[in-house]
């Protein structure tokens, strides 16, 4: 059964156009350090999920589009890596702490959602993201809120 998500980017960081610049429009989801989030990329987010890629910590704050998960969870191989800034002392390869997913691009909204409209909106007014303290950097998405994030945003050509 496929499932949704809300993952959270900083555009300052990587945005939904560095995705589309990546190399087959796809890379990997690394770097998360929350261990809700890392339980959801290891056990719950599989291949072909649906994920509304959000530029958080940003003016305004909007979902700008959407992805599909390329692969499911496998060990963040960063962590292990004394010289990369996602290095995890706690973790090694024969035991893995930190998980990621690949995703792919599926499409750049011509009119980015903004918070303002997910909660003027009847479905998505209760979405995850838009809750007081609400910071988990991937969240689930129901499938009426994720249809109707892609009502709201208009799919560039």
């Amino acid at each position: 059964m496929r499932r949704y998500w809300l993952f959270k980017s900083e555009p300052e960081v990587f945005s939904i156009h560095d995705l589309a610049a990546s190399k087959g429009k796809q890379t990997s989801w690394e770097g998360v350090r929350n261990y809700q989030a890392r339980n959801m990329l290891r056990d719950d987010i599989k291949m072909g999920d649906g994920v509304l890629f959000y530029h958080s910590n940003a003016d305004p704050m909007i979902i700008a589009g959407s992805a599909e998960v390329a692969k499911g969870g496998y060990p963040d191989h960063f962590a292990w890596q004394p010289d990369h800034k996602y290095f995890d002392e706690s973790t090694s390869p024969e035991k893995p702490v930190w998980y990621m997913v690949d995703i792919k691009l599926k499409q750049i909204f011509r009119q980015p959602v903004t918070r303002a409209a997910l909660a003027d909106d009847p479905v998505c007014a209760q979405m995850m993201v838009l809750k007081k303290g609400s910071r988990l950097s991937i969240q689930p998405v129901t499938e009426a809120e994720w249809l109707a994030v892609h009502a709201l945003g208009v799919v560039a050509g």
